[in-house]
Formats: structure tokens, sequence, C-alpha cells
């Protein structure tokens, strides 16, 4: 297929994104589990191009070199080469972040290349082994499991579900990984006691941000290796976290106490 070149406008019909913030919603999936494979000159690329992408969610089919001055000019002259952005592309489309397709202009030369983001791919939970032999398997048996397998079916509420109870944030961000509504509830369980156990419930935003990081480090490791229990993993990560914060806290509540004494004793002398 020869694409035309020309306004972003006349691409539109390859977003593969309904609005501009389920688009940011899916490069953050991808990041969380990509982001490490880039240099910090590439991602300073992926992030250029990906303003680029705003007007049609998830498609940019501006010239490299606009790019580079638009990073150059933000960065205060400290821009990346050619070959980092190429680099950035290449690694990108393998990793199936976006597809690079070429336009042509009317004498049939090439003219910029057209990004296409795609979605993150859903991860459906490991499915568990099937025990049933045919062979030895009575009528009986196989009724029993086709109705008890229809009543799990129907039980089984996906995120659109999920209890107020969980910040819309967590949920977002869960539900690409673990769809059903139960899932994301048991995680957010494991937030609430792990706050609860370091008295800091009380601090909403604090233990969102806490948990959505802690969820991101969770997915991370479940990309490069096999964890035999992934929620007691998150429950590990959010204990490690919220105890750094204690002492993040304990410390600057010291500092600020030393700070005070040293004034009250300055003045006092004076």
């Amino acid at each position: 297929m020869n694409l035309k070149s020309g306004s972003v406008d006349q691409f539109g019909q390859f977003s593969k994104f309904k609005d501009l913030q389920e688009f940011n919603a899916h490069l953050e999936m991808w990041l969380t589990v990509h982001k490490s494979e880039f240099s910090k000159g590439e991602l300073v690329g992926l992030k250029q191009i990906v303003r680029f992408a705003a007007k049609v969610p998830g498609v940019s089919n501006t010239k490299i070199g606009t790019v580079l001055k638009a990073i150059h000019m933000e960065y205060s002259g400290n821009g990346i080469s050619r070959s980092t952005f190429k680099r950035m592309a290449a690694k990108a489309a393998s990793l199936g972040l976006f597809s690079v397709l070429e336009t042509e202009r009317k004498n049939g030369s090439q003219s910029s290349n057209l990004y296409v983001f795609n979605r993150f791919p859903k991860s459906e939970p490991p499915k568990k082994e099937k025990m049933d032999h045919p062979n030895k398997t009575s009528n009986h048996s196989k009724t029993n499991n086709i109705q008890k397998n229809t009543k799990r079916t129907e039980t089984e509420l996906d995120y659109s579900f999920t209890s107020d109870r969980v910040p819309k944030a967590f949920t977002e961000l869960a539900r690409y990984f673990f769809p059903e509504a139960k899932q994301i509830e048991e995680y957010w369980r494991m937030t609430a006691i792990a706050a609860y156990k370091h008295n800091c419930e009380q601090k909403v935003n604090v233990v969102q941000e806490i948990a959505i990081d802690a969820f991101k480090q969770l997915i991370r490791k479940m990309k490069t290796c096999t964890i035999a229990r992934p929620i007691a993993y998150f429950y590990g990560i959010l204990t490690r976290k919220f105890e750094e914060k204690y002492y993040e806290e304990l410390f600057e509540m010291g500092f600020s106490a030393r700070k005070e004494d040293f004034f009250a004793e300055f003045f006092y002398k004076k």
C-alpha cells in the first residue's frame, strides 16, 4: 500500500485508540515493561515522537529532522543524534510498541515515516492445568466439570465491576494484566493491609502512589522470570516501600527539629 504524505489528520483511520487518555494509558503499560531497554537518549526521542502523536492519538507522520529540532530547542542545544533516534525507532518497532509505515510524495519519492502506536497486548492470567483424562473420566464427572466451569464463568466479573474502594488510577493500571474485578480488589486489599501496618492508611495519595509503583515493579519482574505467588511478591514490595517512606519522614522530622533548635539557640544567644 502506497501512502501519500500529507497532514496527520488524513491518517486518522490508522489510530487504534478512542482518545488521548487511552493512548497514554497504553503507552504507560509499554514503558512499565520495556522502559529499561531504551537508553536515556532513546527515551528522549521516544518522548518527543509521542508528543507529535497527540493530535491524532497514537499516530505521527513528523519528519525526523523536525523531531530532532524540537528536542534540540527543548534541551537548550543538547539534543540527540539522528542515529540515536533511528535506533530508538527500530527498537520500539521490534518490541511492537509502534509500526513504521513509509509515505511518498506525489512524484513517488519517499517522504516522512508514519508512526502508528499499538495497543498494549492484554496479559491473560495463567490457566490451571487440566487434570481430566478423557479415557478415564466418567460421564458423571464430565457433567460435574461442565457445571462447575459454567458457574465459575458466571461469577467472574471484569475490571469494570471493581469496587469503588479501589482508586481508578490503580484499576486502570492493573486491568491490563489482571482483567477480573476480584483480582484487582485482592491486590488493593494487600495495599490497604500494608498501609495500615505502617500507619499510612490516612495518606490516600501516598498509598496510591506506592501501590502503583509497587505494581509496576511486580509486572517488570513477572516479565523477566516466573513468580510462584505474584500477590505475595507484591506485598513484599509494598512493605519495603512503606518502610522506606516511614524512615524518610522520620529523617525529615529529625532534620526539621534540629533546624528549629539551631534557630532557637541562635536567637536566644542574640
